[in-house]
């Protein structure tokens, strides 16, 4: 666990950014102490990361909380929008320093601003938010999020690992039983009324996420026991393949 002070020094994010980021819901400490002193762990300096490589994106605050809370957040796919778009500035800033060393040995005027172009940054910058954040479904999440408070973020998430958690208990039986097709219409009902509506689609192609490798199935895993994120992707097939 790490003080709200050493994670500034660690970070370069000021206390009263840290602060701030608590404040609104964005980056909760693990724990406090008994005196109120935030504590974080490996999870929350995780989280931060991300919310300063969204920051390079230029997204506001309010779109990285509801990109970060979505329940279909890839965390890799950002990982690698976020490394090609760091990988352009850093060619940027190389040709600008290029350009500077060239004025300076020759010592002459050259007028050349091809370095001073951020037309690609900006493309792409478009493109990552087009992708993360113009779909009907995140637009409906972030309405939504942004009417609730901490506490009613951390209650729908508890609930969402719920509903995973009673997935647990039919994991030895079969994907196609009765009692799963019921639950997976429940994960259905929860995600439309507590973050977008979950057509058959989107239900779909949440759960080829949830078993794939990475924090989605780690947490589902983790709410249900071994097993349970790859038996609700074979439950959502057989409830989807059978209407």
């Amino acid at each position: 666990m790490k003080t709200v002070n050493e994670v500034s020094k660690l970070t370069g994010v000021s206390i009263r950014t840290l602060q701030y980021y608590d404040k609104i819901g964005l980056l909760t400490p693990a724990m406090r102490t008994e005196a109120g002193y935030r504590l974080y762990d490996d999870t929350a300096l995780e989280r931060l990361q991300q919310i300063l490589l969204f920051r390079e994106l230029e997204f506001s605050l309010s779109d990285i909380k509801a990109v970060l809370e979505a329940p279909d957040f890839d965390r890799k796919k950002a990982l690698t929008q976020q490394i090609e778009l760091l990988t352009l500035k850093k060619q940027r800033l190389e040709a600008i320093i290029g350009l500077a060393r060239e004025i300076r040995d020759k010592g002459e005027d050259i007028m050349d601003f091809n370095a001073f172009d951020t037309s690609k940054i900006e493309e792409y910058t478009s493109r990552a938010k087009a992708e993360w954040g113009d779909t009907k479904e995140y637009q409906e999440y972030t309405k939504k999020s942004t009417k609730r408070t901490k506490e009613d973020e951390t209650n729908i998430a508890a609930g969402l690992m719920a509903v995973f958690a009673d997935f647990g208990k039919l994991k030895d039986g079969s994907p196609d039983a009765p009692e799963a097709a019921e639950q997976v219409r429940l994960l259905q009902k929860y995600i439309t009324e507590n973050y977008y509506n979950c057509t058959d689609e989107m239900l779909m192609s949440l759960g080829q996420m949830y078993s794939a490798n990475g924090e989605f199935k780690e947490n589902i895993d983790k709410a249900g026991g071994i097993g349970t994120a790859d038996f609700v992707t074979k439950a959502i097939g057989a409830y989807i393949g059978n209407k």
